[in-house]
């Protein structure tokens, strides 16, 4: 089958965009509208080289705190082949293919504005590696998040010069290997260029893609999830109506409240008459608190988007001004903050669904305790709880800011640092772990529903049940609950879901 093709243009990407392009199959192609802005901007860079003798940042100057320092003309590139080596000083855990392959299209993208005087070559080197699923190895500690992403980045550029490695068909291969292999030529950075490819703010930036992308698949399970538990503890309706929300119109609250009710719809039991006046907190206040994360995920998306359309490498190239600023679009503040916030609204989602998980389990209104039938010689569902809790328990600890806080460094001259790398790659790991909070609600209320019968749940969610049936049958005793988990979880990476 042919593949989808993705022009790399000035156009503004939307998330969906994102979605389509970095996880389905495309290629990327540069039309000639963005070859010439790429060629333009170089050709101005080397003429504005050939004709002055004053500093550029990092052109004919040292980096950091060695700005100073004066690099004479015929050193230029090898300046910036020596920055690339240097600064690929990551360790840690190696970042996964899938964020490389954001990073590879996200540094495309920002490359091909037109305002980093990068050359054309190298771009197109980086589409390559995109198009022919070529992932540099990077690893996940280096960055400060600000002055880019340096360490990382570095690691991504070292296999354009045969350096480094990359993972391709399923094993890794060093960047003399693969460049030999696919008979692709060393590059050979010219002045600039070796700053403009470490610059950015790409690493952090893929990571918070991919967990915004996934915040909008996790806030509608959280939403599908809490209905069944509703339905299977029996709870009630009210809280959820529209006079409520009214009264208090968060955006949010009033979108989740009106998507609870859609879930329910035609649902047996949220009709048949409750002994009880109110539920807990975790099934009454569900709009309240899946609307608060709602809010922010939504918060969290503009800021994301505003990022991966723009340009943040330094310094910044304007041609048609004539004019080189060395400025500060690297500095990810505007990350950090919001990854921060991310990582805390999701982890809201799964602290009030594991108190779910737990009521669910308690043996309450009717339901046997840990939800098998004989408890005492079975656990039953005890135990999926404790994994649940220790898992919100980590995400609360992984909820500390990484944007508060700032170390100095290059001397002095880089005085306030972001530390967005840090907030991205814990966001990623609450992101993990929240689907697998969301997966032992699921499997509790999935195993409370039969309590239940014949009475049954609305149309949607009994499709729900039905699929889910394929996946982990009902527990009538005790068994390897891990299979169950991760089954689970699988299951609702990747079920279609319902618009809400």
């Amino acid at each position: 089958m042919k593949k989808a093709i993705h022009h790399i243009t000035d156009k503004q990407l939307t998330l969906d965009d994102l979605q389509r392009i970095v996880f389905e199959d495309y290629l990327l192609e540069l039309p000639v509208e963005t070859t010439e802005r790429i060629e333009e901007c170089r050709r101005y860079l080397d003429e504005k080289i050939r004709h002055t003798a004053q500093p550029i940042y990092g052109i004919n100057t040292g980096f950091g705190s060695l700005y100073n320092t004066h690099i004479p003309p015929d050193q230029l590139e090898k300046l910036q082949e020596n920055l690339v080596k240097s600064h690929a000083c990551g360790t840690g855990a190696v970042v996964p293919d899938e964020i490389v392959r954001l990073m590879l299209f996200l540094k495309v993208q920002s490359l091909s504005y037109g305002h980093s005087g990068v050359q054309l070559q190298t771009v197109q080197r980086l589409a390559d590696y995109f198009n022919h699923q070529v992932y540099p190895v990077i690893y996940e500690m280096g960055s400060l998040g600000a002055s880019g992403d340096l360490a990382p980045l570095a690691h991504l550029a070292l296999t354009l010069i045969g350096q480094g490695e990359v993972h391709h068909a399923g094993r890794s291969w060093t960047g003399a290997e693969i460049n030999q292999s696919f008979q692709w030529e060393n590059l050979h950075f010219k002045a600039k260029e070796g700053l403009a490819l470490l610059n950015g703010t790409q690493f952090m930036s893929a990571y918070a893609v991919w967990c915004t992308i996934h915040a909008h698949r996790l806030l509608k399970l959280a939403n599908i999830i809490s209905a069944l538990s509703l339905d299977a503890f029996d709870g009630r309706i009210e809280p959820f109506l529209q006079q409520v929300q009214a009264i208090r119109p968060h955006p949010g609250q009033v979108k989740v409240a009106s998507s609870i009710l859609d879930l329910l719809s035609g649902s047996e039991l949220i009709r048949q008459p409750k002994k009880h006046v109110q539920d807990p907190y975790s099934f009454r206040c569900v709009p309240q608190v899946h609307g608060a994360s709602c809010d922010a995920i939504n918060y969290i998306t503009r800021t994301v988007l505003t990022e991966v359309n723009s340009v943040t490498d330094n310094p910044l190239i304007f041609p048609e001004d004539d004019l080189i600023v060395s400025g500060g679009n690297f500095h990810g503040q505007p990350l950090a903050l919001a990854l921060d916030h991310l990582s805390i609204a999701l982890a809201e989602l799964g602290s009030i669904s594991e108190r779910r998980t737990y009521q669910l389990i308690s043996g309450a209104r009717n339901l046997p305790n840990y939800l098998v039938a004989e408890p005492g010689i079975n656990s039953g569902l005890m135990i999926p709880q404790y994994t649940a809790a220790s898992l919100v328990s980590q995400n609360k600890q992984l909820c500390t800011p990484a944007s508060v806080d700032s170390i100095v460094s290059s001397n002095g001259q880089e005085d306030h640092v972001s530390m967005g790398a840090n907030a991205a790659t814990k966001a990623y790991r609450v992101v993990n772990n929240l689907y697998s909070i969301l997966a032992i609600e699921l499997l509790s209320a999935r195993q409370a529903i039969e309590f239940r019968r014949p009475l049954h749940t609305s149309p949607y969610l009994e499709e729900i049940l039905h699929t889910l049936q394929e996946v982990i049958p009902f527990v009538k005793e005790d068994r390897v609950l891990h299979d169950d988990i991760h089954n689970v979880e699988v299951y609702i990476r990747n079920v279609k879901l319902h618009e809400q």
